[in-house]
């Protein structure tokens, strides 16, 4: 691959810091899946990985590739917005449903369902 022998020192260091940050933090989000207890308190931590994780190495990807081949390169941005989109989606259908399981097996500390207060005009 010479391509990647051709890179300005610039444009390294800042493929290099933005694929460090990305992995930290995909790093960080996977430690904390695993730590946290319940499964309402790690829902949370992969949407560190999944956000800012995947923003990192876009970055570092858009910029790699835009320097190597002359022109800008933003295929990436697509990706970023699939990625900002869908996931937190996902995560909310996924916590709704085990609020909804937990429900009805009358798990302990669970909240109740809201139910909207119906006002008296007395």
């Amino acid at each position: 691959m010479s391509e990647a022998t051709d890179l300005p020192l610039w444009a390294a260091i800042a493929v290099a810091v933005f694929l460090l940050v990305g992995a930290a933090l995909a790093l960080i989000g996977a430690i904390g899946f695993l730590r946290l207890p319940t499964f309402y308190e790690r829902i949370h931590a992969p949407t560190l990985g999944t956000s800012w994780g995947v923003g990192g190495v876009m970055v570092a990807s858009m910029i790699f590739f835009s320097v190597t081949s002359g022109r800008p390169m933003m295929h990436e941005i697509l990706i970023g917005i699939f990625v900002t989109v869908t996931t937190p989606a996902t995560f909310l259908l996924l916590a709704r449903a085990a609020l909804h399981r937990d429900r009805v097996e009358k798990t302990k500390g669970v909240p109740e369902k809201h139910r909207a207060d119906i006002v008296n005009n007395d």
